[in-house]
């Protein structure tokens, strides 16, 4: 049966690969980015890509009404987008924060009280996290802004499947650990990841479609190495 995929951070890596992964299968997917081009280009039938930049709340709820009149439910939603940075924390502004944020933890409470209406009680929402954001894991020196924002959404996500139990949708974060990506190479150049961003898609798929059948409210982590 085919069902409704929206997912943000699709021009690249893990979010462009899951574009193609649920395309391929016949469903109707919702590709948001700032930059709309690459998935644009696949002209893939039933892939509508909007360029959205999520920090901008005026544009989720553009997008997010565009979205409500074109189907009557939204299935799955993926919080896939995030900003990184990597930076010392004495030249660290508080402006450079605040963009993290924006994009890693308000944009996702944002877009998914957007598609809220039309979520339904069997609709998954994933948000995607990373393992330097887990308390108690191995953390690493310049990343106070983008891992403190990642435990953000943890505890988000928690609060949310909390709220929504009773007859509400499911949520659940994936914390990732290193997979091969462009984000991977800014931030630990030279390091090779177990994972390429395909495998990584098709693992996050298959739990979009199934895991709210044994979870809610729960973190997974997704690694096999350290980071």
């Amino acid at each position: 049966m085919s069902k409704t995929i929206v997912i943000t951070g699709t021009s690249r890596g893990i979010g462009f690969e899951l574009v193609k992964l649920f395309a391929a299968e016949g469903h109707t997917v919702f590709a948001l980015s700032r930059n709309d081009k690459p998935v644009s280009a696949l002209n893939l039938e039933n892939v509508f890509s909007f360029s959205c930049d999520l920090s901008d709340s005026s544009q989720v709820s553009e997008v997010a009404e565009q979205i409500k009149s074109q189907v009557s439910s939204v299935d799955i939603l993926i919080n896939n987008a995030g900003q990184f940075l990597k930076q010392d924390f004495k030249d660290t502004r508080l402006e450079d924060v605040r963009s993290v944020y924006e994009t890693n933890v308000f944009s996702v409470f944002d877009l998914t009280h957007q598609l809220l209406p039309a979520m339904k009680d069997s609709t998954h929402v994933v948000t995607i996290s990373s393992m330097g954001g887990v308390q108690g894991s191995m953390k690493f020196p310049g990343l106070a802004a983008y891992s403190s924002s990642k435990a953000a959404v943890i505890t988000l996500t928690e609060l949310l499947a909390e709220e929504y139990k009773e007859n509400g949708p499911s949520f659940n974060v994936l914390a990732l650990g290193a997979v091969q990506t462009e984000m991977l190479e800014e931030a630990f150049p030279g390091l090779q990841a177990p994972n390429s961003a395909l495998e990584m898609a098709e693992y996050i798929k298959g739990f979009s479609e199934n895991g709210q059948r044994f979870y809610n409210g729960k973190l997974l982590q997704v690694s096999s190495s350290t980071p």
